[in-house]
């Protein structure tokens, strides 16, 4: 982490408005230090950045911005890590574009675990989200640290199951650190902030703007040594994310599924241009060389029970009531109250359209 002395510095230069990473990063190549930038003439400013900004900066930058940010590092859970720092994310050096700052609010260490991302869809079905959170869990029991971006389904469940684990779970957000999106997620980030981490390029007080989440997504591949996609229609911003894991070198693993479900269309796309196939976590430990791990599943129902019976001819792709119950051989009401046993104990979810999917 940068010195309490550097703390300002580098934040009067990066909370300049209009002043992006990728000037800043030439700024400090020319000048040599944050504090220097800031001593500059505007003159020699006026040759690296407009001349509005070359003003902003000659002005001592954006010094409300930065006592804002300093009153927010007075708590021992926020910090600021920047270029340079041993803290710093040293995976994401390797990108084109690293953030010259992170805000960070939890534990630092897990910026250089070796990590994971485990991204998909915002609307995840039930076994969406139990294969996220199971994956999850038992990648960070293996060591691992798993990387996602605080959305609703497949992120939330990944970092619950990563937090669950040995090796805890980092979200890269595209707001500001003292900013909750989405809100419905505000517990599962104040259990980040106390057990793993949350981080952001963004300054405090920034919402959650549609463009700042493509950014973020090239942070949490970046921060990763792979990145495994659950669940994800042909134009989710996972393969997003996806991309630009292939693009930092980094390995692209995804989850297959129903060739009737749209939320497997993605993973299958990834798939064919190369993504590594995977349907068992052991897949993604052998490729890193971590020890296998067992497996956990849920509790299926006897054997010679009518609900373990109804579950075999479900089968493992969507089906229509009618087509069950024909499947079945059993009265409509018979099969109607062993769908609701079944999707009580977690082994089966219902879809629109009347339709059952086996979880399990």
């Amino acid at each position: 982490m940068a010195g309490a002395d550097a703390h300002e510095a580098w934040l009067r230069l990066t909370l300049v408005e209009g002043l992006g990473g990728a000037a800043v990063r030439q700024l400090l190549t020319t000048f040599g230090s944050p504090q220097q930038v800031l001593d500059a003439g505007i003159i020699e400013l006026r040759r690296h950045v407009p001349a509005a900004i070359a003003s902003a900066i000659a002005a001592g930058g954006n010094e409300a911005a930065a006592s804002t940010t300093l009153a927010w590092l007075a708590d021992p859970a926020n910090h600021i890590v920047v270029l340079g720092d041993a803290d710093y994310p040293q995976l994401l050096l390797q990108i084109p574009d690293p953030p010259p700052l992170l805000y960070v609010k939890g534990d630092c260490a897990l910026l250089n675990h070796f990590a994971l991302a485990i991204v998909g869809s915002r609307n995840a079905s039930a076994q969406g989200v139990t294969n996220a959170e199971d994956f999850a869990r038992a990648l960070s029991d293996a060591g691992i640290t798993v990387v996602s971006g605080l959305a609703l389904g497949v992120d939330a469940a990944a970092h619950r199951g990563g937090i669950a684990g040995k090796a805890s779970s980092i979200a890269v957000v595209g707001t500001g650190l003292d900013v909750v999106y989405p809100a419905r997620n505000r517990a599962l980030a104040h259990a980040l902030a106390e057990r793993g981490a949350l981080i952001s390029e963004f300054p405090l007080g920034t919402p959650a703007l549609a463009g700042n989440f493509p950014r973020r997504n090239r942070v949490i591949s970046g921060i990763s040594h792979g990145c495994l996609v659950i669940e994800a229609a042909l134009l989710s911003g996972s393969l997003i994310t996806a991309r630009l894991a292939n693009e930092q070198g980094r390995e692209v693993f995804a989850l297959p599924g129903s060739i009737h479900s749209p939320l497997a269309k993605g993973c299958h796309r990834l798939i064919k241009q190369g993504a590594k196939l995977v349907d068992d976590v052991n897949d993604i430990l052998e490729e890193f060389d971590f020890a296998r791990a067992g497996v956990v599943v849920n509790a299926v129902p006897a054997a010679d029970s009518m609900a373990a019976r109804l579950l075999e001819v479900l089968g493992h792709d969507p089906c229509g009531f009618d087509a069950l119950a024909a499947r079945a051989g059993e009265p409509a009401d018979t099969v109607a109250a062993l769908l609701l046993e079944l999707e009580l104990t977690g082994l089966i979810e219902k879809l629109p359209g009347n339709k059952y999917q086996r979880i399990r």
